[in-house]
C-alpha cells in the first residue's frame, strides 16, 4: 500500500511558509458546558484567528447554522465553511498536511477517538473532520489507522519528530501497538526517520485535571529550528511540572536529532500562576503558533509574559511576536497551537 514518505511527501516544519491557517468554530458541548463559557470562548477563538489573520488566509469550520454568527466576531477577513462538529481544536480534529516540493499537497486522517475516549468528549463528526479540511484544500488523502492528533507531534522538517509515550503508546489510543510499529507508521506518514521519545506531558494534562490530552507534546516542547528545541521551564518546585520539566530537558539534551545534531534546548519559565480553576496550572508559552513573519504567543497576565515574548523575539527576529490572552482557551483543555492548523504552501513561488 503506498505511503506518504514512499509517494515523495513530507510533513514540512512550522516556520516554513503556509498556504493558509484552519480553525474551529466552538459550540455547545461538555467543553464550553454553559452559555457564558461557550460566549467567551468564542471570544477567545476570534482573537487568536483575527492575530493569525494579520499575517495569512485563514478559515474557520463551523457548525451548521454558526457561521452568521461567527462572522460578527471574526471580522470581514476570515474565510467560514460549515461542516459537522463536535469540538474545536483544529489542530487535534484536522489532518497533517505534507507537500513533496514539486508543488504537491498531502494529508494525513489520523484515526480520532477523542484523546483516548475520554469520558467527556464527543468525537462522531470530529472523526470525519479531517477529511473534510484535506479535501476542502484540494489534498490528497492518506488514511492512517493510528490513534493520533496533530498535537502529539513535532516535526524539524529534517527528519526528526517528538512523541509522547503516553500518547501514542497509551492504551487509551493504540493498546497493542508497539513502540516500532509506532515509529515506522509516523516515518511512513511523516516523511522522518527519528523519533524522540519524551515520557509525559504536564500534570494538569491527565484526569482528574479536566479536559486533557494525555500528554501531548506541543505543550512542552517544540522545535525552533532545526538543532533547537524550546522545553517548558517550570521553576517552582511546589509544581509538579518542575520534576517533569527537569526530566524532560535532560533527555532532550542528551537526544540528538536525525541529521546527528546534539540538541540546544531554550528553556522557556512558566507563567508565575500554579494554579487555575482549583487545580494545578499547565500554563504554557510552549503552546505558540507560527504563521507567515509572525509567532502568535499564549499570554496570561502574568509577569512572565513579556520574558516568553523576549525569548520567541530572539529566536525569531525577522518575525513579529502578538501576545494573546489564551487563559480561556487553557480552561477548555488547550492552548493557541491546539485550536490552529497550517497548511503548508505546497507550490512553488
Amino acid at each position: 500500500m503506498s505511503t506518504p514518505a514512499a509517494d515523495g511527501f513530507r510533513m514540512p516544519a512550522e516556520w516554513t511558509p503556509h498556504e493558509r491557517t484552519w480553525m474551529a468554530w466552538p459550540g455547545p458541548n461538555p467543553t464550553f458546558d454553559d452559555a457564558d463559557d461557550l460566549a467567551a470562548s468564542r471570544h477567545a477563538w476570534a482573537s487568536v484567528a483575527r492575530a493569525v489573520r494579520r499575517f495569512e488566509p485563514v478559515t474557520v469550520v463551523c457548525g451548521p447554522g454558526t457561521s452568521a454568527e461567527a462572522r460578527e466576531l471574526l471580522g470581514p477577513d476570515v474565510d467560514l465553511v460549515e461542516r459537522e462538529l463536535d469540538d474545536a481544536w483544529m489542530r487535534d480534529i484536522g489532518p497533517t498536511f505534507l507537500t513533496d516540493g514539486r508543488g504537491g499537497l498531502a494529508a494525513v486522517d489520523w484515526t480520532f477517538n477523542g484523546w483516548g475516549a475520554q469520558d467527556w468528549a464527543r468525537w462522531e463528526h470530529d472523526a470525519k473532520i479531517g477529511g473534510h479540511v484535506a479535501d476542502l484544500a484540494g489534498a490528497r488523502t492518506y488514511a492512517s489507522a493510528l490513534v493520533n492528533e496533530g498535537g502529539g507531534i513535532h516535526v524539524d522538517g529534517e527528519g526528526t519528530v517528538l512523541l509522547t509515550e503516553t500518547v501514542q503508546l497509551g492504551p487509551e489510543r493504540n493498546p497493542h501497538w508497539t513502540r516500532e510499529r509506532v515509529e515506522a507508521e509516523i516515518h511512513a506518514h511523516l516523511g522522518t526517520s527519528k523519533a524522540i521519545w519524551l515520557p509525559r506531558g504536564l500534570t494538569a494534562d491527565y484526569p482528574p485535571y479536566g479536559f486533557g490530552t494525555l500528554g501531548h507534546v506541543d505543550i512542552v516542547a517544540a522545535f525552533a529550528r532545526p538543532g533547537v528545541v524550546l522545553a517548558h521551564h517550570q521553576p517552582d518546585p511546589a509544581h509538579p511540572d518542575h520534576e517533569v520539566g527537569k526530566e524532560i530537558i535532560g533527555l532532550l539534551r542528551s537526544s540528538t536529532d536525525a541529521q546527528g545534531r546534539p540538541l540546544e534546548v531554550v528553556e522557556v519559565p512558566a507563567p508565575t500562576v500554579l494554579e487555575a480553576d482549583g487545580h494545578w496550572a499547565d500554563y504554557s508559552y510552549i503552546n505558540h503558533y507560527l504563521c507567515n513573519d509572525g509567532v502568535v504567543l499564549c499570554a496570561f497576565d502574568d509577569p512572565r509574559d513579556e520574558t516568553a515574548a523576549a525569548i520567541f523575539r530572539r529566536l525569531f527576529p525577522e518575525r513579529t511576536v502578538t501576545l494573546v490572552d489564551a487563559r480561556r482557551i487553557f480552561a477548555a483543555g488547550g492552548g493557541i497551537h491546539c485550536i490552529t492548523q497550517q497548511q503548508p504552501r505546497s507550490r512553488r513561488p
